[in-house]
């Protein structure tokens, strides 16, 4: 499934919310990890030198390769697997990450989002938004906290919720799901959420009465649980035994 974890990070307290994730997946799936660090050239210039001071972008682009280099060794000494590779590039940050993931198109990006911490750090929104849009590897993004150092916990799992909407772009994690849950032993749910149109019964625009309404709804929700009943059957079927599906009536992204 993956070949290897590529994990981004930025010297912040906020970024290594990653790492607890990252040590659960490389211990029980046993691959290889590999530790991102990013000189962001451009960043750097703008925030920290004036126009008639570029010679000192060199200095300043030695002294923070350097400093990557040895905080992630420091990271890649607490993984529980033996390869860890700390690797720091020059450029974009966001270019760098994908540019790094597609090399194998089987490595799985796994980085925090949500913050920034230190004037030469990497704005993890937008960064992590411009991965999502662009990589075509896998990714794993984890929402951040700021309440505890988590940089040399292991995360523990115990679930996994699958939004399926009857599509097979949908289903394609699917395969995914499958391995994960019979490496980490997850406990699979599968979501489905259904609902009429924005606007079927409002006045003046509408092509649904109230008893109608209740009728298409209900068609919805009969015809959502029949197709996640058959999604269950077929991963119980390969083998896995906690598997249960839920159909709920609302907009996807808040369900």
């Amino acid at each position: 499934m993956y070949s290897k974890i590529l994990v981004p990070l930025d010297g912040s307290k906020t970024a290594e919310n990653v790492l607890p994730f990252a040590r659960c997946f490389a211990r029980s799936l046993q691959i290889p990890v590999e530790l991102l660090g990013v000189v962001d050239l451009a960043e750097m210039a703008r925030r920290h030198v004036a126009a008639d001071q570029a010679s000192m972008v060199r200095t300043l682009v030695d002294d923070a390769t350097r400093r990557f280099g040895d905080y992630l060794e420091r990271v890649a000494k607490n993984f529980p697997i033996g390869k860890v590779q700390c690797t720091v590039r020059r450029g974009n940050a966001a270019e760098a990450i994908i540019e790094s993931a597609a090399a194998e198109k089987q490595t799985l990006i796994a980085m925090a989002t949500h913050g920034r911490s230190g004037l030469d750090r990497w704005l993890l929104g937008s960064v992590a938004e411009k991965v999502l849009r662009a990589a075509s590897n896998p990714t794993l993004v984890v929402r951040a906290k700021e309440e505890k150092n988590p940089a040399w916990e292991m995360a523990t799992l115990k679930s996994v919720v699958v939004p399926l909407d009857g599509s097979e772009l949908a289903e394609n994690v699917l395969p995914s799901v499958e391995e994960l849950a019979k490496k980490l032993d997850l406990e699979v749910t599968l979501l489905g959420v259904y609902g009429v149109p924005y606007g079927a019964s409002s006045a003046g625009e509408g092509f649904y009465t109230t008893t109608q309404i209740k009728a298409f709804i209900g068609g919805l929700r009969a015809e959502t649980l029949a197709y996640l009943e058959k999604k269950a059957a077929e991963l119980k079927s390969k083998g896995l035994d906690k598997v249960s599906f839920v159909a709920k009536e609302g907009l996807a992204a808040t369900r």
